[in-house]
């Protein structure tokens, strides 16, 4: 929520380099997404204390109003891989998995919605947001890995664009993606029309896909700074996209240092007793303090809880072309590094 300060500069260095893989990545996206919309969904999860299953910022422009995209049959599901235990016999893990039908747009986390407090007493949910994120999204994969336990990650559009490669790895380690808009607009703002708070929405959803190469992700979504505009809630609810609030926030972008994060966290999850916890894998002392915090989270009886979608998102075809536009260059050699790039001497 208060990414800006860190990411200005380095968003402005990404922009040519990200026009060059947009143009590549979506035109095959386009392609990989016509074989997954037919394939099986599955963000398989572990059993319980098993490893994880495998499985970017600017003001809107102008946008016509956002056409609903037609429902989808849901996909079969696939038979879930088998598994490797896990190798760390104290591990977190995860105690339970749900699964969410996303039709009509419901919304969880008790700090907005009361309604469907699904969690049981001692359950907590992990949520990460405004990544992906060098070095940071990294270190908070590997310490969820060491744990046998997973999250619901929450990227912005323009970051995934920037970092394609570490959103995949995000998926690659079985955790659920949702999206958080195309540069984190607080929708709030009364500047911005409804056609561009719209397109911020879709074009996040669409980026997430471009970066995923046209994989099946989430129908979740996290309004910035938990700011819920009544008519894009009713929205969401036309694009059978569900709606997350939290129930406890950590207010890590806030932290001075990861003990900070640890004290906040575990104090607000001893008073509620359980809760959807709102986290940034963004944030440097974040992924700091993740080991010491799931530490505390198994020593105080807590146990993580999966949550996962029925049906995988659908994109609208004017926001995947509208990442298009977004690259400078209308084609790019999508050759892989080998084929372009030889030792000859040494």
């Amino acid at each position: 929520m208060a990414w800006a300060k860190a990411k200005t500069n380095a968003g402005r260095d990404q922009r040519k380099g990200n026009a060059m893989r947009i143009a590549a990545g979506l035109i095959f996206a386009s392609a990989v997404s016509l074989c997954a919309s037919g394939a099986a969904w599955s963000q398989t999860a572990a059993p319980k204390g098993a490893a994880a299953p495998q499985a970017a910022p600017a003001a809107a422009p102008k946008s016509a109003a956002a056409p609903q995209a037609a429902p989808a049959p849901a996909p079969a599901a696939a038979a879930a891989p088998a598994k490797a235990p896990c190798a760390n016999p104290n591990a977190l893990g995860v105690a339970r998995i749900v699964e969410i039908d996303a039709t009509g747009g419901p919304g969880v986390g008790v700090v907005h919605f009361k309604q469907l407090d699904f969690l049981r007493e001692h359950e907590v949910v992990l949520t990460f947001d405004d990544g992906p994120w060098p070095v940071n999204t990294p270190s908070v994969l590997k310490t969820l890995a060491e744990e046998c336990t997973t999250g619901i990650f929450f990227p912005i559009g323009k970051h995934a664009t920037y970092y394609p490669e570490i959103l995949k790895q995000v998926a690659a380690a079985g955790h659920t993606i949702g999206s958080h808009t195309w540069s984190h607009a607080n929708l709030n703002n009364k500047k911005l029309t409804e056609d561009q708070r719209k397109e911020e929405i879709e074009k996040g959803v669409s980026a997430v896909k471009w970066a995923l190469a046209g994989a099946p992700f989430a129908p979740f979504f996290r309004f910035p700074a938990l700011q819920h505009p009544p008519e894009m809630v009713t929205y969401l609810g036309t694009r059978n996209i569900a709606i997350f609030s939290c129930d406890l926030d950590s207010f890590d972008f806030k932290a001075s240092k990861p003990q900070t994060v640890i004290d906040s966290v575990m104090k607000k999850v001893d008073k509620l007793g359980k809760g959807i916890i709102l986290m940034h894998d963004f944030q440097k002392h974040t992924a700091e303090a993740l080991p010491e915090l799931l530490h505390k989270l198994k020593a105080g009886g807590y146990k993580v809880v999966q949550m996962r979608p029925k049906t995988p998102v659908q994109t609208i075809a004017q926001y995947d072309e509208e990442i298009l536009k977004d690259a400078k260059l209308p084609t790019v050699s999508s050759r892989p590094v080998s084929s372009v790039v030889q030792t000859i001497s040494e």
